[in-house]
């Protein structure tokens, strides 16, 4: 793999209003010789969708385009901020019977929503979608109606979402207060520590929507409820039977470790000053890409235990800012009392998982992040809650109808595959509970944003299930799509970017919605960015399925770049998905067993390492490079972590043995895992440099299916990727935009990364001139220059998997014109430098510097033919 970058360019950027913008229809008939001209907006389609993708249309990235809304549906599309004169919010005063009602009566509003809907922005972006106008238009007056109705009966969206302030438990004035939502509720008491446990005289009282309450004053000057103290709600439901559960808002919840299976308790958590962390770092700024490390507190410790926030802190995200991430992605916050569902399960949606720590503890870990200059994402899990009921919210759940409950009933409430609830995102209450939870995590934590859990099961009442999505539009907006919980999803996305207008707002979506990744203003969904889910798909299915000479380009290309233009994905070979019991990382699947015995550096590298180790490599590095506008890495992987992620449960007789993550095998200076966390700090550190990822630039020129080899553009670079198993080529032809002179940038058969060094980092590589300027048909594979290079591949072994070892991944970027000197001290040289020659210094190796190489550096600059100089044979 090769790239190459121009270094000095700046891309013109042709901004287009809707008016102007080629449809989608009469892009397809152009020829891509006929439309090079736009190569500086780079769209990119792809005709052709894959069964499981949801993403038939793939632009590689999105353009500024004027959208226009009516005046009345504008006011609460518009910029999602609501600062209407404060009125008294007032908490459970408007149940969903009572909002049906005003819809209905509000006619006239209809009326005139209807009218200013006639115009969607997100149609003139995908005029595809234009057979769909009714269901975006239905689907913007729900959400603008829900709207308007927050806004009247509770000052504006973002007081609504202030809930926590209100319910739950709250110093107020000589005491405490404390509510709950618990309309099924006959009688209700709080009790705890501080009563000993006999709620004989704190009786709450009801009000006419099912929210009790009662103040506790204080006593001698002190709280009654002591900090740290166990509370719990107790009431009696219509059998007349009393239950005890953990308050719906309860901010804290503990369970005893030395009693099996016990039940969590509630803990009343208001810490004195002196106790009360204090953020002391600003937020870091929005990164143009995110590069985010995907994490698990909990596994992160090299024992086999339960990890702290304060472990993480102090050991773990000095290494991920070492690696040059720029964002943290914590998974497994929100408390979830088990501890093997990685979080997913979660059963108080307000409290932090206790397993590591206090809150305090948790906000340690934040600021010290944000004082590395890492943002920190949580993953949030509104899809779906816990079945639990003596510890979770189903606990409330005693019967009731779906109108007064937090989930829906019957079959609607309950996901048979993930055996857990289901939420009512119609009601009222509920809406409070969840939009107030995303405020909370918000501004009680600070974190930068979040990534959204199961959001293909919020989206459609099928949830998913047995669904294979072509990328047929009907597959998305029809009787199946859930418009309540898309209308959560838009309130939720407008309030998030109200409240803090730099989160990062992340979506896991496997059905490849259109317009969940655009501005609710345009009748999209609002999130920044969408998982690019299907990449690991295909990286599975080659590793497990194909002979490494059987791997296509074209397909790989494809794959890399099917996604929605102007809607933005994070793309990643591997997540935690990959790594669960059950399945194998790519590391895993690549080298297998052989990683117990053959990753040492004191002996010869096997075949199966040498190959698995290049392949590594070239598989994340090309996700980065082509899969999207954002990238993601799960903890240890970078490095090529072996086996499998597999948490404490009966069958594995409830050992931490493989929950935890193997640090010293990349801190042991003589084990090869070295290798693939320096070419994981590189990668990133190029992108840190260049801003690749976030380029508009994209294009592939080159799939060259006979060499194994693809070649592109990514912003100011040219990558060069020969996947061929056993060919190295001298003087291979690629193609670029501006003529010159390249340079290496980043080249992953360096010694510091595993490699043979075959390839000369202080070389110059100069650009031919390629056909009839400006005519494109006349170029060399449409591009209006080209260079030759050096495209190295390893000789090795068959074996089991696939039988060859393949390398050749470098980048090249373009230096500035007149800067001759090879010693110079330039910004390009400097990059060069960074990354890859004062890490070869203190390689054990040293690079040589024989005749043979020598002699193909010098052939590669007269632009000689290219030559396969290296064939390896098969050995058995």
């Amino acid at each position: 793999m090769i790239l190459f970058a121009d270094r000095d360019v700046r891309i013109t950027e042709y901004f287009l209003d809707a008016s102007s913008w080629l449809s989608f229809d009469t892009f397809l008939k152009k020829p891509l010789q006929s439309i090079i001209k736009y190569e500086q907006t780079i769209f990119y389609y792809k005709k052709n969708s894959y069964q499981g993708s949801g993403n038939n249309c793939c632009f590689a990235k999105q353009q500024p385009t004027r959208v226009s809304c009516g005046s009345q549906l504008q006011k609460f599309l518009g910029h999602c901020t609501f600062h209407c004169p404060s009125s008294n919010s007032t908490y459970g005063k408007v149940n969903g019977s009572a909002v049906s009602a005003l819809i209905i009566d509000d006619s006239a509003a209809m009326t005139t929503m209807e009218e200013d809907t006639e115009h969607i922005g997100i149609l003139d972006i995908d005029p595809r979608l234009k057979p769909f106008k009714d269901h975006f238009g239905y689907k913007m007056r729900r959400y603008a109606e829900q709207k308007e109705l927050i806004e009247k009966y509770e000052g504006s969206l973002e007081e609504f979402a202030q809930g926590y302030l209100k319910f739950g438990f709250n110093r107020e004035e000589g005491g405490i207060v404390y509510r709950e939502w618990a309309p099924a509720a006959q009688e209700a008491q709080v009790i705890g520590d501080f009563n000993g446990w006999d709620g004989s005289n704190h009786r709450m009282e009801r009000n006419e929507f099912g929210v009790w309450s009662i103040k506790i004053p204080d006593s001698g000057g002190n709280p009654a409820i002591p900090h740290n103290s166990r509370v719990k709600f107790r009431f009696k439901h219509g059998d007349g039977v009393w239950v005890d559960r953990i308050p719906a808002w309860i901010s804290y919840a503990t369970v005893d470790p030395a009693a099996f299976g016990a039940p969590y308790d509630g803990v009343y958590w208001d810490p004195p000053p002196s106790e009360r962390y204090q953020f002391k770092y600003p937020r870091p700024p929005k990164p143009n890409a995110p590069r985010i490390y995907e994490a698990h507190v909990g596994m992160s410790s090299l024992e086999p235990r339960v990890s702290s926030y304060k472990e993480f802190a102090d050991d773990i995200l000095p290494r991920i800012r070492e690696n040059n991430y720029n964002t943290v992605q914590l998974m497994a916050v929100m408390e979830h009392s088990y501890y093997a569902s990685f979080g997913y399960h979660v059963t108080n949606f307000f409290a932090v998982s206790s397993r590591s720590g206090t809150p305090e503890d948790l906000k340690y870990l934040i600021d010290k992040a944000h004082s590395f200059g890492l943002r920190v994402l949580v993953d949030v899990v509104h899809s779906h809650a816990s079945k639990n009921v003596t510890d979770g919210l189903n606990g409330f759940d005693v019967g009731q109808s779906s109108q007064v409950s937090y989930f829906h009933t019957g079959d609607r409430g309950h996901h048979k595959l993930w055996d857990s609830r289901l939420f009512n995102y119609a009601n009222w209450e509920v809406l409070r509970f969840l939009l107030s939870n995303l405020r909370w995590w918000l501004e009680e934590f600070k974190f930068d944003g979040f990534r959204f859990d199961g959001v293909t099961s919020m989206l459609y009442h099928h949830h998913g299930i047995n669904m294979s999505f072509t990328g047929n539009y009907k597959e998305y907006f029809s009787e199946a799509t859930d418009v309540d919980a898309v209308v959560y999803l838009m309130l939720a996305n407008c309030l998030i970017h109200s409240i803090y207008p730099d989160a990062t707002v992340i979506s896991e979506d496997v059905s490849g919605m259109p317009g969940l990744g655009r501005p609710v203003a345009e009748g999209g969904i609002g999130f920044d960015y969408r998982l690019a889910m299907a990449i690991p798909d295909k990286w599975i299915d080659y590793l497990k399925n194909k002979k490494d000479e059987e791997w296509s380009m074209k397909e790989i290309s494809l794959r890399l770049t099917n996604r929605r233009y102007t809607e933005k994905c994070i793309a990643y070979a591997e997540s935690h998905d990959q790594a669960i019991v059950g399945d194998k990382t790519i590391s895993f699947l690549l080298m297998d067993k052989e990683m117990y015995t053959g990753m040492s550096c004191l002996t010869d590298a096997p075949p199966i390492i040498e190959r698995g180790i290049s392949l590594h490599k070239m598989i994340h590095f090309l996700t980065m490079a082509l899969g999207g506008e954002g990238y993601l890495n799960f903890m240890g992987n970078e490095f090529g972590h072996p086996e499998w992620i597999d948490f404490p449960r009966e069958g594995n007789n409830w050992s931490y043995l493989k929950c935890r993550r193997r640090w010293e095998l990349v801190d042991t200076d003589h084990l090869r895992y070295k290798f693939m966390n320096a070419f994981d700090k590189a990668m990133n550190l190029l992108d840190e440099k260049f801003s690749f990822i976030a380029s508009t630039k994209q294009i592939v020129s080159s799939t060259d299916e006979e060499n194994k080899v693809l070649v592109f553009e990514r912003g100011d670079l040219v990558f060069v990727f020969n996947f061929h198993p056993k060919k190295t080529y001298s003087g291979y032809k690629v193609g670029c935009n501006l003529p010159g002179k390249y340079r290496v940038a980043l080249d992953s058969d360096a010694f510091v990364f595993g490699g043979k060094g075959r390839v000369h980092h202080d070389v110059d590589h100069f650009t031919s001139p390629e056909g009839v300027p400006g005519v494109p048909e006349t170029n060399f594979n449409n591009r209006p220059n080209s260079f030759k290079v050096i495209s190295p591949a390893r000789t090795c072994v068959e074996t089991y998997f696939s039988k060859f070892t393949t390398e050749s991944q470098k980048v090249y970027y373009r230096v500035e014109e007149g800067n001759n000197d090879h010693n110079s001290n330039s910004g390009n040289e400097t990059l060069v430098t960074d990354v890859v020659a004062e890490q070869e210094e203190e390689s054990v190796e040293e690079e040589p510097d024989s005749f043979k190489e020598n002699e193909l550096i010098l052939r590669l600059i007269e632009g000689l033919k290219v030559d396969v100089l290296e064939e390896a044979s098969d050995v058995d």
